[in-house]
């Protein structure tokens, strides 16, 4: 690859060469570490003699902008810092619309690798160990060969004819949905299915009803859109249909798994939502997002499998069933959205990358899916137990679960008044990573809480983690009464 210099003209060539490399550095477009091209190779590029470019790599080396490592070559220096880009002088025209993204607020991002603690109760997130890196390898050297067969053109917006095919059986078999291969769209993870049935259903102003407490990054996506999201309150049957306002264009609702309650919407309300937006011409989006693990109770039916009318677009994702860094969702949609998606999507970015799709395929098709989901289904479940057990022993004085039966989080609600912030930053600092309630909540009042996601800790993790968590109940709930703490120490015997 050719190093971007341009020489205008035959006058100065040395500090015109001189001026731009020094000016690529400062401005850090080449980074501290790259390698320049040798002298002999850079002179042929420029049409250069090799000493001018010799003379110039000495000039920029004795500043301290380049340095020489003896057979290797000429580097950038790691030491140099590149200068910081100027900001214009005039305002923006957009810049109340830039302003507003900016202070969009990004709640529940996973940590990085540098702040990962030793014990997070993270939801939504699940652990490389249950991973089948030996079977997605495979799966990934059939993906390259059938990669190696395609012509090089791009690929359909709403995703590989196979893929689809494998997830509308999946689903079918899985989650009871009644579709076929051509009412899918592969995505790139749910979030995107969001995006796409909002840019198609949404416009300034337009009303979206959603739960209250609900999943943020939902809330905020349709509000980014220009939504006006109406938050409605939940009971333990699922959302109060009544007070869905009667003008809402879209519905957002997790039935199965309630984001973040856990609970599951009954029958009679599932039905009375269905006829309320037909009624209205509202577009219910199902976010079905980690249903597949069920651990009690009869299964209950999507909400999708009860729409005879065409107005639920069911929304899912593989990155609780297989991993969020593979970025694999699909929308099931409805025919009178379907192809006003497929156009949204195919302006956004075309389509998802196809060698995960193949991969995809590869899995869902020999079985490893199925497989890989049974098997994890009973890691979750053990770890599920194990907090359930000690949330009703030792922790009871202090909290309650709500019932779930489903998914791989669970909300447990304080039966006693707790400082949220300094009992999560005292966890922090004995490696416990607690994520309150309250940041799902919108305009209900808030109710003191905290999700425990059971998908990325390890089993063995768990007692240990809530063993010091108990401790540190006991000390910051001291001022409560000696009662709660005695009631502790009796249920741990």
């Amino acid at each position: 690859m050719e190093l971007h210099i341009v020489i205008h003209g035959r006058k100065d060539l040395a500090n015109q060469l001189y001026e731009q490399l020094r000016d690529n550095i400062e401005s850090g477009r080449l980074a501290a570490g790259v390698q320049l091209p040798p002298s002999r190779l850079l002179a042929a590029q420029l049409g250069l003699s090799r000493k001018t470019i010799s003379d110039t790599y000495s000039r920029l080396a004795y500043e301290n902008y380049l340095v020489g490592k003896i057979g290797s070559g000429t580097f950038v220096n790691a030491l140099h810092t590149p200068t910081q880009r100027q900001r214009p002088s005039s305002e923006l025209a957009s810049a109340a619309r830039v302003k507003k993204w900016q202070d969009v607020s990004l709640p529940l991002r996973h940590p990085t690798r540098e702040g990962t603690l030793r014990y997070d109760f993270l939801g939504g997130a699940t652990g490389k160990t249950q991973f089948p890196h030996d079977e997605w390898r495979r799966c990934t050297q059939y993906a390259l060969r059938q990669m190696s067969q395609a012509r090089g053109f791009y690929s359909q917006p709403e995703g590989l004819p196979p893929l689809r095919s494998a997830i509308a059986g999946h689903i079918a078999f899985a989650r009871g949905v009644k579709c076929s291969a051509d009412d899918i769209v592969v995505c790139n993870g749910a979030q995107q299915a969001l995006d796409l049935i909002a840019r198609v259903l949404i416009e300034p102003g337009c009303t979206v009803a959603m739960e209250d407490p609900g999943y943020t990054p939902a809330r905020l996506l349709f509000a980014a859109q220009g939504a006006r999201v109406v938050s409605v309150p939940v009971d333990s049957e699922g959302i109060v249909v009544e007070l869905i306002p009667e003008n809402a264009h879209a519905i957002y609702v997790t039935p199965s798994h309630q984001m973040p309650l856990g609970m599951p919407m009954s029958l009679a309300r599932r039905e009375a939502l269905l006829e309320k937006a037909n009624r209205i011409g509202a577009i219910i989006i199902e976010d079905d997002y980690d249903s597949e693990f069920r651990y009690e109770g009869r299964p209950t039916d999507s909400l999708q499998s009860m729409d005879r009318l065409g107005v639920v677009a069911y929304v899912g994702t593989f990155s609780k069933t297989l991993l969020p860094e593979l970025r694999l969702g699909y929308a099931v949609l409805p025919q009178a959205i379907f192809e006003a998606v497929i156009k949204a999507r195919q302006l956004t970015d075309w389509h998802t990358c196809t060698l995960p799709q193949w991969a995809l395929t590869k899995f869902i098709t020999d079985g490893l899916l199925n497989k890989h989901i049974r098997r994890c289904h009973s890691i979750y479940a053990s770890r599920r137990e194990r907090i359930l057990a000690r949330v009703s022993g030792d922790l009871s004085p202090w909290m309650e679960a709500i019932p779930s039966t489903a998914g791989f989080h669970m909300a447990v609600m304080f039966k006693v008044p707790v400082n949220l912030p300094l009992l999560v930053a005292s966890a922090r600092r004995i490696e416990i990573g607690l994520h309150p309630l309250t940041g799902f909540f919108a305009d209900t009042l808030p109710r003191d809480g905290l999700i425990f996601g059971f998908g990325a800790i390890e089993t063995l993790d768990i007692d240990p983690a809530l063993d010091r968590l108990r401790d540190v109940l006991s000390q910051i709930t001291v001022d409560i009464g000696a009662e709660v703490t005695s009631v502790a120490r009796d249920a741990s015997r």
